[in-house]
């Protein structure tokens, strides 16, 4: 057959390819390289579409629910495969133009294309879908999305992979969809904006610098990462380079330059990660020049950011679901609060103005001593943080806490987690979670013979134009 041709219309995205090809029958069964058409009907956790041929499922990236496309399958197993969009016959209402002019290679974002509204749709259906299938839940209140404000120039925090390219000249960006080629920026429309003009500017300074760049099949080279970080509400800036090998001549000068030509870059660090590994971060963080952190206000309160300090990159989606997370609590001042994997206090310390006591625990050494810190910056003098694993601190708590906030990673809970929540059988828990799937798992065994009853959900979208999603979850003894 031969294609249509694409819509002219501006709100429709140009596809991967667009050589006319013959589609070919898939009676006989799919076999890697065909070629068929397909309408997708809905978007998958990871934020491809799927859609249906011949009874078996087809996962297509970069298409949205509606679409009528034609792809290659790239990859068959018997009852499903992937396929590479090769064609938009028929555009999806919900499908827009990108306004990333990289969207279709770059692997940072994956729903560039499509519409905010239905991303919000999207996300909720995911959310709903875990808690009834994986969960168990019968039909239970998941409420609208908590939309953000703003779906571009939200992050605060970017870490872009170094390379050269095969001209020399420096690159930093992401990783193009499916390999480890950095596809090249000097701005990223997700990133706040404050940060873009630095992205080119240093990419052409590390040039001039002369400094090997790191290559991660050889494990050669010296500088790996260029990490950029600012607080949303104090406009304080820091700048980072993680290197393999510290020895870098011109290091210092170079550092003191940037601090002078960037009036709100108030620290240059250097982390040092000599290993072979995929983890950004290495263990020793050094300061160059100004100070190693920067200050942040967060719900009205002060925290200092580190270069490898874990806090929420959407600044305001935080505040909206701490403010959400406090309407329905109702704190009368007399509660006992237990915050697990409580990290640096973000959420500990703005809750312990409303109770007696609150008690953040939490794996991480460097997280426990600057939630210390911030209660301090703070004046606050009720909440107390433990440095363990959250398994093995639960038993031992010398108190009855009234609620528990539990916020996991995207693994969820270790089984002994749940396990000693029953032991201590506080009145309410608030699950707040990155992953609906095992939100649901964890709400399945919480709630398993009456002991807890999921009162509601609140998604909320701490990641625009990507299918993740946040969650509080409210249980009531």
């Amino acid at each position: 057959m031969s294609l249509i041709p694409l819509p002219s219309d501006e709100n429709i995205t140009t596809p991967a390819e667009t050589v006319p090809v013959e589609t070919v029958p898939v009676e006989a069964g799919w076999q890697q390289g065909q070629v068929i058409d397909v309408t997708i009907t809905d978007l998958s956790d990871s934020g491809d579409g799927v859609g249906r041929s011949h009874n078996r499922v087809v996962f297509v990236p970069d298409t949205v629910t509606g679409d009528r496309v034609q792809v290659r399958l790239v990859r068959v197993k018997p009852q499903y495969a992937y396929g590479k969009l090769l064609a938009i016959l028929e555009p999806s209402p919900h499908r827009i133009r990108a306004r990333c002019i990289v969207a279709d290679k770059c692997g940072g974002c994956q729903w560039q294309h499509v519409g905010y509204a239905y991303q919000l749709e999207a996300k909720h259906n995911q959310v709903v879908q875990a808690l009834e299938r994986l969960g168990g839940f019968d039909q239970p209140r998941v409420d609208p999305m908590l939309a953000a404000e703003a779906d571009l120039g939200y992050r605060n925090k970017a870490t872009y992979p170094l390379a050269r390219s095969q001209t020399g000249q420096i690159q930093a960006g992401y990783y193009q969809k499916g390999s480890h080629q950095i596809v090249n920026l000097n701005q990223c429309p997700i990133q706040d904006v404050r940060l873009n003009p630095l992205l080119a500017e240093v990419k052409q300074d590390l040039y001039d610098r002369g400094w090997g760049i790191y290559d991660e099949k050889l494990h050669r080279g010296k500088v790996r990462h260029l990490a950029l970080r600012i607080g949303r509400h104090t406009g304080e800036m820091l700048l980072t380079l993680v290197v393999k090998d510290k020895n870098l001549a011109g290091l210092e000068e170079q550092a003191e330059a940037w601090l002078t030509r960037y009036p709100n870059l108030v620290g240059v660090s250097l982390n040092v990660n000599p290993d072979r590994t995929n983890a950004i971060f290495g263990r020793d963080t050094l300061c160059l020049a100004g100070q190693p952190y920067l200050q942040e206000i967060f719900a009205g309160l002060t925290f200092q950011l580190r270069p490898d300090t874990f806090f929420q990159v959407h600044t305001e989606q935080a505040e909206a679901l701490l403010h959400m997370i406090t309407d329905e609590l109702q704190l009368q001042g007399h509660e006992v609060l237990v915050d697990a994997y409580c990290g640096v206090g973000t959420l500990t310390l703005p809750l312990a103005q409303r109770v007696k006591q609150a008690i953040g625990l939490e794996v991480q050494p460097e997280a426990v001593e600057q939630g210390r810190l911030s209660a301090s910056l703070n004046h606050l003098e009720n909440v107390t943080f433990i440095e363990g694993a959250v398994e093995a601190l639960l038993p031992t708590l010398d108190v009855k806490p009234d609620i528990v906030l539990l916020d996991p990673p995207r693994r969820g809970c270790d089984t002994a987690v749940i396990e000693a929540l029953a032991q201590l059988a506080p009145d309410r828990i608030v699950y707040v979670s990155c992953n609906p799937a095992t939100l649901a798992r964890d709400l399945k065994m919480l709630c398993k013979d009456g002991s807890y009853r999921l009162t509601r959900v609140q998604p909320a979208d701490f990641f625009p134009q990507t299918p993740h999603v946040e969650c509080a979850a409210f249980l009531v003894r």
